[in-house]
């Protein structure tokens, strides 16, 4: 699978509040309470296993961070990006945001 750049990343549809951070892609997505984390958790996990890619998530009381990167291809992927969409599509559908400020790389604007 070839890498794609942070670029390519972000040109696709729907990777808005996503960011490119050491190498793989990173949202926090703003749940406001712990039950409306865990269904966007649930969803991320039916999506992950459709896909066959699996990324990180971290479910806190009010909110939900997430990073992906193709492990076999040492970076991001075209897979990564279309996993972040497909997050972000069922974020929204829960009525949930990404929070693009949380994880702002140090030193960008």
């Amino acid at each position: 699978m070839d890498l794609i750049s942070e670029a390519d990343f972000t040109a696709v549809p729907g990777t808005d509040g996503w960011h490119v951070l050491d190498a793989m892609a990173a949202a926090y997505f703003d749940s406001r309470d712990f039950a409306s984390g865990a269904a966007l958790v649930a969803r991320i996990a039916e999506l992950a296993d459709a896909a066959d890619h699996h990324p990180d998530v971290d479910l806190r009381y009010r909110g939900v961070t997430v990073r992906t990167v193709t492990h076999s291809a040492g970076g991001l992927t075209r897979k990564d990006a279309e996993l972040a969409a497909a997050i972000s599509r069922a974020a929204g559908e829960l009525g949930i945001v990404a929070d693009t400020e949380r994880l702002r790389p140090r030193g960008s604007v």
